[in-house]
């Protein structure tokens, strides 16, 4: 067995493990999508020079320096634009449920949220049937209309509500029926 090699892998993994950062879940719609649009940095150096000559002088110098970088991509106000507008989508997505449960009115935790919310309608969807039945449900029906010699799952029209299909002889007794008592146990 080759110990070296062995000695090596843990030497490389324990480097790797000192610089490696944990993984952090993501937050899409709260975070700023990377937007930077620069960094100012202020930074001092101190450095001593030490000169062996006759003397043994010593030279110390100290720096203040100012840096400024600047990162390429799209404008700043742009790229800040374009979070705003991500994170106003989302709230529209949103605020329908925010605002359909009274109970994150009275907790505190959600008073930013609720704040956003407020004033907020989502508009409805108009293009579901009065019926809120399925558009398939429909379309089986009308297929089953113009063809009703062919058989589709049971057989039976779904939107009719009134027509319950009863192909293995079991009878639906009405909705007042009362049910007979049980018979009492004889003692033996």
């Amino acid at each position: 067995m080759n110990y070296y090699f062995t000695g090596l892998i843990i030497l490389a993994l324990t480097i790797l493990a000192l610089f490696v950062e944990p993984a952090y879940p993501r937050n899409e719609y709260l975070n700023d999508y990377g937007v930077r649009c620069g960094e100012f940095e202020i930074r001092t150096d101190k450095r001593e020079t030490d000169y062996n000559y006759s003397d043994s002088s010593t030279n110390e110098q100290q720096y203040l320096s100012f840096t400024y970088r600047k990162y390429l991509g799209t404008d700043c106000k742009t790229a800040k634009e374009n979070v705003a507008i991500k994170q106003q989508l989302e709230l529209m997505k949103m605020c329908g449920r925010v605002n359909s449960n009274p109970s994150l009115a009275y907790n505190s935790n959600f008073d930013l949220l609720v704040s956003k919310c407020r004033g907020v309608t989502p508009a409805r969807d108009n293009t579901r049937p009065s019926d809120s039945q399925s558009l398939w449900d429909d379309m089986k029906d009308e297929y089953k209309k113009e063809n009703p010699e062919v058989n589709l799952m049971g057989d039976k029209f779904i939107n009719s509500g009134k027509t319950k299909l009863n192909k293995g002889g079991l009878k639906i007794q009405p909705k007042d029926y009362i049910l007979p008592l049980p018979k009492p146990k004889q003692n033996e």
